[in-house]
Formats: C-alpha cells, structure tokens, sequence
C-alpha cells in the first residue's frame, strides 16, 4: 500500500493539452532564476534572484522541506517534458508547526496565466494540508510575500483567498570607514561578544543554542509568532552550510551578581555588491530578551554590527521591520540612522488537514 501526500497540480481545462507538471531538474535552476530576476525587475530595477539559494531550493538540501513542481509547455513532436523550460514553479516549505511558506512565479507572458497560477495556488492547498496532517494538526497558514508596488502578485494572491496581514519596512544605514573605530562601547553592565567557534570555525553548540533561545523568546508577542524548535533551527543551518557566515552572529550579555547572562542575539549575513550598491551586511535576526529590554541591547547589537561592516570596507547595513512592531523597533532603527526603502507585504490563508489518500499495490 502507498501513501500519496499530493498530487501534481490540475491543468486547467483551457490549458490541457498544452503544459504540464513535473518536478524541477537542475537545468531549471537557471530559467526559474530569469523569470523570478523578470518579477523582481517590475519593482526593483537591479534586483535579482539568486541562483544559488534559488538551486538549494529546487534540488538542493532545501529541497527536502519543500514540495514543488515546474510547469513546461507540452511539446507537439512528443519530446519529454525534461527538455522544456518552465513557465511557472511553485514551492511549499514546511516552515515550522503550523506553518507553511508559499513561493510562486508564473511566467507573464504564458497563455490563460491567471488560471495557471490559481491551478498551483490551489495545489499549495492540498500540499499544506498534507503538512497538517503530517503534523498532527487541523489546519496550517499558508503565508506568501509580495513587493507593496508588485499590484499584479497581490490581484494573484487575492483571487486565491490570502488576505493581506502585513506590511514590513526594509530599511538601510549607510556605513562610513571611521565607524570601525568611533563605534560606542556598550553601556555598564552590559557587553556584545561573536558567538565562540571551534578551531574548524564551528560556532561551540551552547552558543548557537543560546542564540536560538534569544530570538525565541523574544519574539514570543510579535506579530504571527509561531514556535520554531532547536532540531529546526539547526536543520536551516545544516541546510544552508555556504550561508551560515558564523563570524557574523553576536550574543549580547547583561552581568547580574557576578555572572554574564545572555540578553539578545544577533544572526547576520553578507550581502554581494549590486550594480549600484558595494557589499554590505544584512540582519537576518536581531532579538532582545524580554526581561532585558531597555538596557541597551538592541542598540549595543546594532552597533556592534555596524563596527563589523567597516571593519569590512562594507557599505550599508540592511534590515527588515515589522510596520506595527510591538517594541517600536522601527523608531529605534530610525533614531540610528537606518531609512526605508521598500516595503513589502504579507499575505496569509490557510489549508485544513485532510485525510491520507491510500493506494492499493496492483494485485496479480
């Protein structure tokens, strides 16, 4: 007996005959990156996806919490699928309990392509339901980003029942050379250290358990906070091992009769030059711990970076910010030098579990 947890994507009626599903092959790591660089370029004219990460995805580790198809025309002359390059791909990850990301890119000159994208909008229903179920859940979010200026991902996503929750700002600091030297120290009674690493530069385990516990519990009254377990945690790490820029994560610690305890964690990575930008560093996590706050951390943490950038030669310091943050982050960034360019969005549905779909073996 099999257990199918989903099936392809329906065509729609308009379009049998003429695509098709199948799962992504390394040859399509290239023309998905074109046609999701194409979605990026209607709002951001330099931007562009990242053929790395994008092939980690699609047929790398990070494949393996994701299901996803591509969409290839149906050749006439009847030359297997694998030769043709996608229109469209669409990839769920199993995110965390109770979770499921949604990525998606319909190629904008592919025919019917309102209905191509609402058949695979539809899939990630089947497919997150059968994360729920595997999950021993009644339901999962189902949760897509979009750019506030792509009008045409939001009409997409709208059609499809996600309704828009949030709005967060991505905010940028330039970094000037003189900052490696004139940087703040952290105030009394509190310091900012680089987690320890082994020789190999492995971070030591304790420290990356430490930072973990920071940004959980200091994001447990952010907005769509959701637990994400250690075992997790690490499986994003062991899944991403090129990204993992070790020497870019910090724990902040405030002293309490004698003893250095952790109050906040900090995980940051290079970003690669752009045509009109040189390097420069993003902040993937900052966190506070709750019974920390107003002590200084964030602000130690965020300089603590900054210093790091010029040391580096780099040129700017990104970030991303809730629009409605509880802690009133945005301000704190703004107070520090940090402006908003983009603003993008989060849109959310859900999928209820279904039952497993059982299929008898042939019998002779």
């Amino acid at each position: 007996m099999l257990l199918v947890d989903h099936f392809p994507p329906t065509i729609p009626p308009a379009l049998e005959g003429r695509f098709t599903s199948r799962l992504p092959l390394e040859r399509d790591v290239d023309p998905v990156a074109a046609l999701v660089t194409a979605g990026i370029r209607r709002h951001t004219p330099d931007g562009a996806a990242d053929p790395d990460g994008l092939r980690s995805r699609m047929v790398g580790l990070k494949s393996w919490s994701r299901r996803q198809v591509v969409v290839v025309p149906t050749a006439h002359d009847g030359s297997p699928s694998t030769d043709r390059a996608p229109v469209a791909w669409i990839a769920l990850e199993d995110r965390a309990s109770g979770r499921t990301n949604v990525q998606f890119v319909v190629d904008t000159e592919a025919p019917d392509r309102d209905a191509l994208a609402a058949s695979l909008l539809d899939w990630a229903v089947e497919v997150g339901g059968s994360f729920a179920r595997h999950r021993g859940l009644g339901s999962t979010q189902l949760s897509c980003d979009a750019n506030e200026l792509d009008t045409d991902r939001s009409r997409l996503l709208a059609a499809a029942g996600y309704d828009m929750v949030r709005t967060w700002l991505h905010m940028r600091r330039p970094v000037n050379a003189g900052e490696a030297i004139t940087t703040r120290e952290p105030r009394a009674g509190t310091r900012v250290r680089p987690v320890h690493r082994h020789e190999s530069g492995l971070p030591v385990a304790q420290d990356v358990r430490t930072v973990h516990r920071m940004l959980e519990e200091s994001f447990a009254d952010h907005f769509n906070s959701y637990r994400e377990s250690f075992a997790e945690f690490v499986q994003r790490l062991i899944e991403s091992p090129d990204e993992a820029a070790w020497d870019h994560w910090w724990i902040a610690e405030v002293e309490r009769e004698g003893q250095w305890l952790p109050a906040g964690g900090l995980v940051a990575a290079r970003m690669p030059a752009t045509p009109t930008l040189g390097e420069g560093t993003y902040l993937e996590y900052l966190g506070v711990h709750r019974s920390a706050r107003g002590h200084g951390i964030a602000k130690s943490l965020l300089r603590a970076a900054t210093q790091d950038a010029a040391e580096r030669g780099r040129t700017h310091v990104d970030l991303e910010v809730d629009n409605d943050s509880p802690t009133g982050a945005d301000g704190l960034y703004e107070s520090m030098g940090w402006e908003t360019y983009e603003r993008t969005q989060s849109w959310h549905s859900s999928a209820d579990a279904h039952p497993s779909r059982l299929l008898e073996p042939p019998r002779d």
